[in-house]
């Protein structure tokens, strides 16, 4: 019996942000937002600390300043703009929780309403992040009016448990905010795709594009497919934004194909939790 189509539509947004001007950076984006809501995108996803930008040795000094809490005027232009729009949004910014002025690298998720659905705290905090950020410890999963989605960010894709908690809890997307640099692109088009095959969820990589300070991210944001066949890149090293339908209803057929999930042996698996 043929699977029922589910057709999403994505956006995901290859942006240059202006080093620590927040305002223009978040009214870019928001701009952004409503272009493509005018072109029918479901879920727009921004890429890893959109709004600040991502060069450590500047924003890392900043961040007091530059970290905003979830009820902050950043969240609150992005509910503006995804109900504009009408499109889910998922964007990654410095966010803080219960103690001022502490920083998580984070993400928000945001409904076609303009209603915040969640909060995911990267994980896995990168080189100089650990100095400026407090890692996380909650992977959620996100419900959807067409699927359920989960988010990890940049540095947390080299980590295979990440992807898989969020596919045992039933991800059938998962969204990538990144700013990943341009040394690190071949690792970059080994863990996108594989994330997606060994769970057997579309995978949305979606990078910064600019140059920081001496820090080159050049984008090359793109969709995998659950065989990790990569659908779309943008192949051009500039902001762009891929546009992009997947259709989740195939998901099913994708799992009888490749029953990754179905034969694990999490009975052999105690060592994966060794120091």
């Amino acid at each position: 019996m043929a699977e029922e189509e589910k057709i999403v539509r994505l956006a995901l947004v290859q942006f240059e942000s202006e080093l620590c001007n927040v305002e223009a950076n978040v009214a870019h984006a928001c701009d952004m937002i409503r272009e493509a809501g005018e072109n029918g995108a479901d879920m727009v996803v921004l890429p890893e600390l959109f709004s600040t930008g991502y060069q450590l040795d500047v924003v890392g000094p900043r961040i007091a300043e530059l970290v905003e809490p979830v009820d902050g005027p950043t969240v609150h232009a992005l509910q503006e703009a995804a109900a504009d729009a009408g499109s889910y949004v998922v964007a990654g910014l410095a966010l803080e929780h219960e103690l001022a002025g502490v920083a998580y690298n984070s993400a928000v998720v945001i409904d076609r309403a303009g209603e915040l659905v969640g909060t995911y705290d990267k994980q896995h905090l990168w080189a100089l992040e650990r100095f400026y950020f407090r890692s996380g410890s909650d992977t959620p999963v996100f419900d959807t009016d067409f699927g359920r989605v989960g988010v990890l960010i940049c540095y947390d894709l080299g980590y295979p448990e990440v992807s898989r908690m969020l596919a045992l809890q039933g991800a059938e997307l998962l969204a990538c905010p990144s700013a990943w640099c341009a040394a690190d692109m071949d690792v970059w088009h080994i863990n996108a795709p594989a994330r997606a095959l060994e769970n057997t969820v579309y995978l949305a990589a979606v990078n910064r594009y600019g140059f920081e300070e001496g820090l080159e991210m050049p984008g090359h944001t793109l969709l995998c497919n659950p065989r990790g066949a990569i659908m779309g890149e943008i192949e051009e090293e500039a902001e762009g934004v891929l546009l992009i339908d997947i259709d989740l209803g195939n998901i099913p057929q994708y799992r009888e194909r490749s029953p990754y999930l179905r034969d694990r042996r999490p009975d052999l698996y105690d060592q994966v939790l060794l120091p």
